[in-house]
């Protein structure tokens, strides 16, 4: 195996999460006793670069031909893709000849925002269920990879492109070099290119194990995505921190010109990531042992509730959630069921585990003790949704705070 950024074989295996199914792959009430491929999930450390990647590479079909998860299944992403969509219009000062395309555009949830404002937009999704789903809402998607073969053609078809983006989709790219030779062939050069993803140093500080999953191929920092454009027609200009989905950053790109300003946060988050010593072994060393003490101190607490008699529940069924679930060995026994607000998902069971998906209303009419929430990057979403429960009695369980009980 080499690195995907820098191609070098001076890999570090640092983390191994075991043979896991992949994580959204849910099951059907019929196929509970059919056996399930797992793959292996194994993080890598690249000494020349400093980027972070799954050793095993998933045959991408497998994954995202008929995917599960929609970002319009929650209100603090739509508020984010509202937000996100108002600045770049204002930024660039788009007009309706402008073109926007969203790579990964899922069901067209971010696309809808840039709807508003009479812009052209086109969506890339390789999906066939969610591209329908983008379709019957009026947004044209193309079917498919994102490469550039397929940016060429839609550069002959619809023109150059303003914006570009995509939004937690970055990190899934196998071959990350073809994707932004991609982007080389369809961006204006007065356009921006921008892409979201969880930023590593949250990841390392916090012991995100959880995002970790088939899916997530890369685990950026700033460093290894300088050296990516390096060698391109495209420059990083500017990267925004963001507190979404546990810490992630909103990266600039454009085409290279002379005399071009670059801010000054880009350096600023290089300083930290070296202070860190994330161009070391050493945190990574401590991130595998966290991993193993965070699972430790699960158990030990479901034992304790489940000792007492207590009904524990899990509440969304994320991806991060089955990675964390299975790692942890958690099954049908320990959780009585999970609810999810995602229709699709509502009936089905988790990968791994089995464990039963309902609709939310199922903790009103069936009141839990407990309820673990596996979607802890909306918690204050959830908590404020749910605030009657709470009156109630009932406890959510917050992973991400490291357990606490609320």
């Amino acid at each position: 195996m080499e690195c995907r950024v820098c191609k070098s074989s001076n890999l570090y295996e640092f983390c191994s999460l075991g043979d896991q199914p992949l994580a959204n792959s849910f099951i059907r009430k019929d196929d509970r006793a059919k056996k399930e491929p797992k793959f292996h999930l194994i993080l890598n450390y690249c000494a020349r670069c400093g980027m972070v990647q799954l050793n095993d590479v998933v045959p991408p079909k497998l994954m995202f031909e008929n995917y599960l998860y929609i970002p319009s299944a929650s209100q603090t992403r739509i508020k984010h893709f509202n937000e996100l969509s108002e600045m770049l219009i204002r930024s660039l000062h788009a007009t309706e000849d402008d073109l926007v395309v969203d790579i990964g555009s899922n069901d067209g949830s971010l696309l809808e925002q840039f709807m508003k404002f009479g812009v052209r937009i086109l969506g890339v999704d390789p999906s066939v269920n969610l591209a329908k789903i983008a379709e019957l809402k009026g947004i044209t998607t193309i079917n498919d990879f994102f490469n550039r073969k397929i940016a060429g053609k839609i550069a002959k078809k619809y023109g150059m492109a303003k914006i570009v983006t995509a939004t937690n989709v970055f990190a899934h790219v196998n071959d990350i070099h073809e994707f932004v030779k991609g982007i080389e062939t369809l961006l204006a050069d007065d356009g921006w290119f921008v892409i979201e993803f969880p930023y590593l140093v949250d990841f390392i500080e916090n012991c995100e194990f959880d995002t970790v999953y088939h899916e997530h191929l890369s685990y950026f920092a700033v460093r290894p995505l300088l050296t990516l454009f390096e060698n391109t027609t495209l420059e990083i200009f500017s990267i925004k921190k963001m507190g979404l989905d546990g810490g992630s950053i909103r990266v600039f790109v454009r085409k290279k010109s002379k005399g071009a300003t670059q801010y000054h946060e880009i350096n600023k988050l290089v300083e930290k990531e070296l202070s860190l010593k994330l161009n070391t072994r050493e945190p990574y060393r401590r991130f595998a042992k966290d991993v193993l003490e965070r699972k430790r101190t699960f158990k030990k607490l479901l034992k304790t509730l489940r000792g007492k008699k207590n009904k524990i529940v899990g509440y969304g069924a994320p991806a991060k959630g089955n990675t964390f679930l299975n790692y942890c060995n958690v099954s049908a026994d320990d959780i009585a069921y999970v609810v999810d607000s995602t229709p699709y998902k509502q009936g089905l069971f988790l990968p791994g585990s089995h464990i039963p998906i309902y609709h939310e209303n199922k903790i009103y009419s069936d009141t839990p003790d407990y309820i673990i929430l596996l979607a802890w990057n909306f918690a204050d979403e959830i908590m404020n949704k749910n605030a009657s429960l709470r009156k109630k009695g009932v406890k959510f369980i917050l992973p991400h705070e490291d357990f606490r009980i609320a």
